[in-house]
């Protein structure tokens, strides 16, 4: 269900939303930004869903291992 929501902004962000983002397509831009702020996602769920990308999986896993070296440079 969609529902029509009323927002109050300065005209200079007004302006820039239209410039920027475009005519039409503010209300899928604004609901983009606070959706993740306001929408409480299972994070166990959330979680698992990550782990099964295993491409992101392997950059994590690389990631993690290149930071071991700047670990082990630093003076004790």
């Amino acid at each position: 269900m969609v529902k029509k929501l009323t927002i109050t902004v300065e005209a200079e962000v007004y302006k820039g939303l239209h410039e920027v983002v475009g005519r039409r397509r503010i209300s899928h831009f604004i609901q983009d930004l606070v959706r993740p702020h306001v929408i409480r996602r299972d994070l166990d769920q959330a979680y698992r869903e990550m782990a099964r990308d295993e491409s992101r999986e392997q950059a994590a896993l690389a990631w993690s291992e290149s930071t071991i070296n700047d670990v082990a440079d630093e003076p004790r």
